[in-house]
């Protein structure tokens, strides 16, 4: 099968669409397209901007000015994305700074100059606010860099601002609508406006897939990063608990919060999870990468990456729609014929039998983390605790709740200690079922490099009155297991992104990258946005 059979048998009888970006049949752009010019750093890869500052045609402060004005251009004009909740007001003076040292001592690495953005949850000790998209920590300046900032500023990288995110990263309400916080309001999907962009990084994976950076730092619990991902057809990573410093992020819980990379494509994901992988004295489970991370995910990417490859097919994680199969089946198929050996179904026992469990540890480690990340702000902070927190909501009550409550907080409240035996069976629970039962037993019996499956569906019309709309997905195993997962570009389903996952064992970053570049390179599924009003059905 070539890529252009590839492509012709994906889009036949369900409107999915590889070839090109446009929605419709008349091979013009379509009539709700919302105009937008050119830029001319559209789809530029780090590699490429790094080719662009050593020729000189570009410095970092010029592609900084560059990506600052295209935020005001698309972000809050325009088609108003509403991906930016903060720029940082040092950049230009940050990038001057690199430049002059690029001319003196050469380059750092592959992200000196290179403007990044991070998720509203991620400490920098800087003129930027810290907020978990929330009102009750507006103007909170952190007293020290996350470990993640540090790693980025002494890679020399360019920290432009601050994305907005689902509030508080979801974990406010269950009826929440994605992309949305009391701080920075609702982020649109640049493939279609009306339609949500998934989260919680919701403004990391619409700035990446908008070029309004060169790429962007999002943090996942469960989905957080892969579903964003593949809702703005971009490459996200999750990587293994323990790979990246958890030290100075606003947490959910520390059984599965971590840090990824979110990029346009693999190579440009590989480079920064490089940059953020580390051991951290602040964060002890750090330790548990020693000698299993690498500096270097570059030297992962393969285009052959898949030759021989034994991919597992989670097939309970399909059947959601039937158009989203159609799609990744076809993407199997392809893997076939660049060499992968593909063992369908290779499913999980555990599948769908630890949701409860994996909710209750969530609950009582949120209290516990959330209430130590606060009092560590110091005696100036407003809110202290999750207790302060929901008394802070109910008083603006208008501002910061106007489409979905907090019971999930309320929630959080009651719990009692970690030690609680209730919390000590449930983390059992998860452990057994996503990692000897569920990722590590399935490998195991059917001797895989990796797991397969749709990260998700197309995205969903945004509904402020009635919340998500989620119709299925693969994040849970890898993010109950603490285990590492990346997601692709796959396709398009009526102009609207699909993605597709790879998972795997624990510190199995350099396997689950070379067959995602195989996979991506073989494909080249990504198209960029068009900023439509609403996806065109037309194509039917």
């Amino acid at each position: 099968m070539t890529r252009r059979d590839f492509i012709h048998y994906s889009a036949m009888g369900s409107a999915m669409a590889f070839a090109g970006p446009a929605l419709s049949q008349t091979g013009g752009r379509s009539p709700m397209t919302t105009p937008v010019r050119p830029f001319e750093l559209d789809e530029v890869t780090i590699a490429q901007l790094q080719d662009g500052m050593a020729s000189g045609k570009w410095t970092a402060r010029s592609l900084a000015e560059k990506y600052l004005a295209r935020i005001e251009e698309i972000d809050k004009q325009g088609p108003a994305a509403n991906s930016v909740i903060e720029v940082n007001p040092d950049a230009l003076g940050i990038a001057e700074a690199l430049d002059a040292e690029r001319r003196t001592k050469g380059p750092r690495g592959p992200l000196h100059g290179i403007p990044i953005l991070l998720k509203d949850n991620i400490d920098t000790a800087d003129r930027m606010t810290t907020t978990a998209g929330s009102l009750a920590l507006a103007g909170s300046l952190p007293s020290q860099d996350s470990f993640i900032a540090r790693r980025l500023r002494d890679v020399g990288a360019v920290l432009l601002g601050k994305t907005n995110l689902s509030e508080w990263a979801n974990f406010r309400s269950n009826r929440s609508t994605s992309g949305w916080s009391g701080r920075g309001g609702l982020t649109k999907n640049p493939y279609a406006l009306d339609r949500n962009p998934c989260g919680s990084s919701s403004g990391s994976g619409v700035a990446v897939a908008a070029n309004l950076c060169a790429a962007a730092i999002g943090t996942e619990t469960d989905g957080s990063v892969v579903c964003p991902s593949t809702a703005n057809s971009i490459v996200g990573i999750k990587p293994t608990l323990g790979l990246v410093s958890r030290a100075g992020i606003i947490p959910i819980a520390h059984s599965q919060d971590t840090a990824g990379p979110m990029a346009r494509t693999v190579a440009d994901a590989a480079i920064l999870l490089g940059a953020m992988a580390g051991i951290d004295p602040r964060d002890p489970v750090t330790q548990e990468s020693r000698g299993k991370s690498s500096a270097d995910y570059i030297r992962f990417l393969d285009p052959n990456g898949l030759r021989g490859a034994r991919i597992g097919i989670a097939r309970k994680m399909f059947g959601f729609s039937e158009k989203v199969d159609k799609l990744i089946n076809a993407g199997i198929e392809e893997m076939k014929r660049l060499g992968a050996v593909i063992i369908d179904p290779a499913d999980m026992e555990s599948t769908g039998k630890y949701d409860d469990s994996e909710f209750e540890v969530l609950l009582y480690e949120f209290k516990a983390d959330l209430n130590a990340y606060l009092a560590g702000l110091g005696p100036a902070a407003p809110i202290r605790s999750l207790k302060d927190l929901i008394e802070y909501n109910e008083r603006n009550r208008d501002r910061e709740m106007p489409y979905f409550g907090q019971d999930i907080f309320v929630k959080a409240e009651a719990k009692g200690p970690l030690t609680s035996k209730e919390y000590q069976e449930a983390l059992s629970k998860n452990h057994r079922l996503s990692r000897t039962e569920g990722i590590d037993g399935v490998m195991l019996k059917h001797n895989l490099d990796a797991i397969l499956a749709p990260t998700g569906g197309p995205p969903w019309t945004t509904d402020l009155v009635n919340g998500d709309h989620f119709s299925g997905g693969c994040s849970t195993p890898a993010a109950v297991a603490g285990y590492p997962h990346i997601t692709v570009p796959a396709g398009y389903i009526y102009g609207l992104p699909v993605g597709i996952s790879f998972f795997g064992r624990a510190y199995s970053e350099p396997t689950l990258i070379k067959l995602a570049y195989a996979f991506e390179q073989a494909t080249k599924a990504r198209r960029p946005p068009q900023f439509l009003a609403t996806a065109d059905l037309r194509a039917l």
